[in-house]
């Protein structure tokens, strides 16, 4: 229902994230290394399956989880008909921890969820 700095696309996201220890670690090592582990776990190869209404959230300075892993489930889901909103933050990066953003994340939040889960 909600993503946060969410992944995406795990091939790409592993030759963008500045936290190399992730891909390394999880997949035993980067995609040319490990392609069969990096297809069998990417969301992104399971697209036609989503259903579930979903808020992408992102921060714009995420370096962990760069915003385009954001943008691309997004994109996804809306092609897919999904019913989805994304809410960016231009100012904060993996942690949303300004106060009224944070006051921002949580409304947004209890709102979409309580719109689906009834």
């Amino acid at each position: 229902m909600v993503s946060h700095d969410g992944v995406f696309d795990l091939r790409s996201m592993a030759g963008s994230t500045e936290e190399l220890w992730f891909p390394m670690w999880e997949f035993k090592g980067m995609p040319w290394d490990n392609p069969e582990m990096y297809e069998r776990w990417s969301p992104s190869n399971f697209v036609k399956e989503f259903k579930t209404p979903t808020l992408v959230i992102h921060g714009e300075e995420d370096y962990r989880v760069p915003l385009d892993q954001g943008l691309q489930l997004y994109t996804a889901l809306q092609i897919q008909k999904v019913p989805s909103k994304l809410l960016l933050f231009p100012d904060e990066g993996h942690w949303v921890l300004k106060p009224q953003n944070s006051l921002l994340w949580y409304r947004q939040v209890l709102d979409w969820i309580g719109q689906w889960v009834k």
